[in-house]
């Protein structure tokens, strides 16, 4: 199998194609990438701004270049020596009328022959949930007409510039200027059922994205569908234009295992083949999945064991409940967040799980109430710790089998009110368990369960509660875990000996198209577990120099203070290390950016607006507050918020470093997001999916080997980062055996600065590389970067293996002779070193 020794993720769309990408390939090749690592590339719907709405699964987007443009890139890869990896999406297509095979459905009902390649319940029209209003309220105002389909010219059901495609059998002749009855009629005879958007949660007839409407389900557990949609996918991995696939949300899937083993054998064994999955604490990933292992976010979430100080947590959470006026319980917060996204947004979900489960029982002899039954399955679906469990007609895998089991055995004892005999009767199902007679209906409550608590904890937890609490923002990313818990570097060197045993050619990433905010953003505010008093005592004075711009409501302040608590810390995050206050054109486009993100993180709150019922007052005096925050004429809190903010900058920038050079030498593939290589203080989506500026990134890394260490500016602008990039991911290609197979030892430090300090060693055979990068610095580094001070007492224990070698840093290409330890008193206290053997 042809393993990346770096990946290099770039978004197409948004000004990015297959011929610039292709202008790209010298300064990735540059930069030590192996592998071009590319969101999806098939058709999606004409407005798509990421390519997660496909609307032809069997044709290269002609907006990127199409398959003639897409072949020119691939050809340019194969000639620089570099591979291609594709992002496919097996599990939805857009609901699109842009989608043939979605309109066919339209038309012609289960009589398309596409009814069974969506996950449709067609024991009802389909539901269309597309209008502003209901179908009867936009018929009476006039919003409804039949016209001719621009595209076919055949009647069609006109809404604004959408056309409803009818059934063959009740087309009128011509164009139809009917009265509301003779309208109604005609669209009661439709295979489909148009309907308004709010009630989609309630009524939805087919199985969605999470919560997006406009992403329809597919059913590739059918070898037919599977077939249709992977045509080209596997054309382009057997022709060798693709070397690899990224899957996207897998556990969306009916039986993720099933469809990962119709994959490998579709493929072959050569295709690298890696899986989007949300890992919870103490989850693995299945070890008989045909994968090289997930995209990486539980690495996001290890690194925090090195970079949060665990001594401060309490304190940093005092602070914060202090801002909130009373004690926070995650867990409750996390139950509420999850009992109003079940009753509310998946209702429809629900239900159906409800009414499945009321059929089997009857069957069974059961006769219990549907309210009760319908209060259990909601409890069970509300204790589920992790996305999902992968049961199949077969039953439970053991590990599955023995968390269910836990998470009942919680329930039963918890102080909720939940009939044991429900829970048992809902566990068999699950577990395969159940009468013949019922096999079907079980099977069927089984999948839609199983595909129902992934969307319900990722929206639960990273779009509702990740955007209501605030203690460190750095805390609420993609795979973390909101629940308080320790953070140790012990932590982190037992879940880096676990990823080299069970996956070690994951990818490690830092930053994707869907992270919270950027990998440097989360770096910085990390800090804040250092200097938590500090941090309190600033957002307290900036509330108070802004407390003009708070607006009364009759719901209280606009904002809160808890609501500044986080303004001032996504500013903080999001704050470019080079932007000064006087810099007029700079705060415009910071402030452009955070206005975005403000109104997004308002409204995923889901506290007082959302997405479906905003409230403007709400919103509009939280986004001139926050407008205000960066307006020129603003010049006491922003020299003050300016400088207040340096040793958090310092001490973050130091940490970037730091959790760079841990994922380009731990166990993994080192993924690098777009521009990532330098300084990504990216907030969320869209912000994060913006494009760099890929002209400065060149320029950058042509001098870097002109650029001296101990440059300020080499740190500021990221330059820095992007040379330890390079040089790392290049060093891996000399060294494929070393990182992809070698042994992960954790290294002691000794020394009154100890604890300021990561070390490990990747070994293999006589080869080795030893790591020590610096952590906690906020205390320590006080005025420069790059400086040395009498007094640094930090040494590296070493090993018999190791000792008593020559080493030479391949950062800096500063030798020193180790015995049985690396003293690193005389090194500068901020900057990471690797180092490999000197040449005997």
């Amino acid at each position: 199998m042809n393993i990346p020794a770096a990946t290099y993720r770039i978004q197409f769309r948004d000004g990015m194609d297959f011929d610039k990408a292709a202008a790209l390939i010298p300064y990735l090749k540059r930069l030590g990438i192996s592998h071009l690592y590319a969101s999806p590339v098939f058709t999606a719907t004409s407005d798509s701004t990421h390519g997660y709405d496909i609307t032809d699964a069997n044709e290269i987007d002609p907006t990127l270049g199409g398959r003639e443009g897409f072949d020119r890139l691939s050809s340019a890869l194969k000639s620089a020596g570099m591979g291609l990896i594709l992002d496919i999406v097996p599990n939805h297509m857009a609901a699109s009328l842009e989608n043939p095979w979605w309109r066919d459905v339209i038309e012609h009902g289960e009589k398309s022959r596409y009814a069974r390649h969506f996950d449709i319940d067609w024991s009802r029209r389909l539901t269309l949930p597309f209008l502003g209003d209901t179908f009867e309220d936009v018929l009476k105002k006039g919003e409804i007409t039949i016209k001719p389909d621009p595209q076919t010219g055949q009647p069609a059901f006109a809404y604004f510039d959408a056309f409803y495609p009818l059934a063959p059998d009740t087309c009128p002749n011509g164009e139809t200027t009917a009265d509301i009855a003779a309208l109604t009629d005609l669209h009661e005879r439709q295979s489909y059922r148009l309907m308004s958007w709010r009630d989609a949660p309630r009524e939805l007839s087919y199985r969605r994205f999470f919560e997006i409407t406009g992403l329809a389900g597919v059913r590739v557990e059918d070898d037919a569908v599977f077939d249709d949609t992977h045509r080209l996918i596997l054309e382009l991995v057997h022709s060798g234009a693709v070397d690899g696939l990224r899957v996207d949300h897998v556990d969306g899937l009916a039986d993720p295992k099933a469809y990962l083993e119709h994959l490998r054998e579709k493929a072959g064994a050569e295709c690298y083949i890696t899986v989007e999955k949300i890992l919870g604490e103490g989850e693995r990933l299945p070890a008989d999945w045909p994968v090289s292992g997930t995209t990486g976010y539980e690495f996001i979430a290890a690194l925090s064991d090195v970079l949060v100080e665990d001594e401060n947590i309490a304190v940093l959470r005092n602070l914060y409940e202090n801002v909130v006026g009373k004690p926070v319980d995650m867990r409750e917060e996390l139950r509420a967040a999850k009992l109003m996204m079940v009753e509310k947004n998946f209702e429809g979900e629900l239900n159906t799980l409800c009414q499945l489960a009321l059929n089997i029982a009857q069957v069974e002899g059961h006769t219990w109430d549907a309210n009760t039954l319908r209060a259990a399955l909601r409890e069970l679906l509300i204790a589920f710790p992790v996305y999902r469990t992968y049961g199949t007609s077969l039953g439970l895998t053991t590990d599955d089998a023995t968390l269910l089991h836990q998470i009942i055995e919680k329930i039963n004892t918890s102080a909720l009110d939940v009939p044991v005999d429900i829970l048992d009767f809902l566990a068999r199902i699950l577990s395969a368990q159940t009468t013949a007679a019922v096999s079907g209906q079980a099977s069927l409550f089984r999948t839609r369960f199983q595909q129902l608590t992934g969307p319900l904890m990722a929206k639960s937890v990273e779009d509702t509660l990740f955007f209501r609490q605030h203690m460190d923002l750095a805390l609420n990313e993609v795979g973390a875990e909101p629940l308080l818990r320790r953070f140790s570097p012990d932590r982190f060197h037992q879940e880096m000996i676990r990823r080299l045993e069970e996956q070690p050619a994951a990818l490690s990433t830092t930053s994707t198209h869907d992270t919270k905010r950027g990998e440097d953003a989360r770096a910085r505010l990390f800090t804040l577990t250092e200097a938590p008093e500090l941090w309190a005592e600033n957002v307290t004075r900036w509330h108070q120099m802004n407390q003009s711009r708070v607006v009364t409501l009759p719901d209280g302040p606009a904002p809160k203070l808890t609501g500044a608590w986080m303004l001032y810390q996504a500013l903080a995050g999001a704050w470019p290390a080079t932007l000064r206050p006087d810099d007029t054109e700079g705060l415009q486009e910071l402030n452009e950016r955070l206005q975005l993100f403000v109104e997004k993180a308002l409204r995923e709150a889901k506290l007082r607006t959302n997405w479906g019922d905003s409230n403007d007052d709400y919103e509009n005096a939280v986004l001139g507050y926050t407008r205000h925050l960066l307006s020129p004429d603003n010049h006491v809190f922003l020299n003050d918020f300016y400088h207040s903010l340096r040793p958090f900058i310092r001490a973050g920038l130091v940490n970037s470093l730091t959790q760079t050079v841990i994922k380009m030498v731990a166990p993994g593939v080192p993924d690098i997001y777009q521009g990532s290589e330098l300084l990504n203080f990216s907030l969320v989506d869209p912000d994060n999916r913006r494009l760099p500026d890929f002209d400065e990134l060149e320029k950058l890394l042509m001098n870097n080997e002109k650029t001296p260490r101990d440059d300020e500016n080499a740190w500021m602008s990221g330059q820095l980062k992007q040379h330890i990039v390079a040089v790392l991911a290049r060093y891996r290609q000399q060294k494929p055996a070393l990182f992809l197979q070698g042994d992960y030892v954790a290294l002691t430090a000794a020394g009154v600065h100890a604890k300021n300090v990561i070390a490990f060693a990747r070994t293999f055979r006589d080869d080795a590389a030893i790591i020590a990068a610096p952590r906690l610095v906020f205390d320590t580094q006080k005025v420069h970067f790059n400086q040395t001070e009498d007094g640094w007492d930090m040494q590296i224990l070493l090993p018999a293996s190791l000792a008593n070698r020559t080493y030479s840093d391949l950062l800096s290409g500063r030798e020193l002779r180790a015995t049985d330890r690396i003293d690193l008193s005389t090194w500068p206290r901020d900057e990471p070193v690797v180092l490999c053997p000197s040449p005997r």
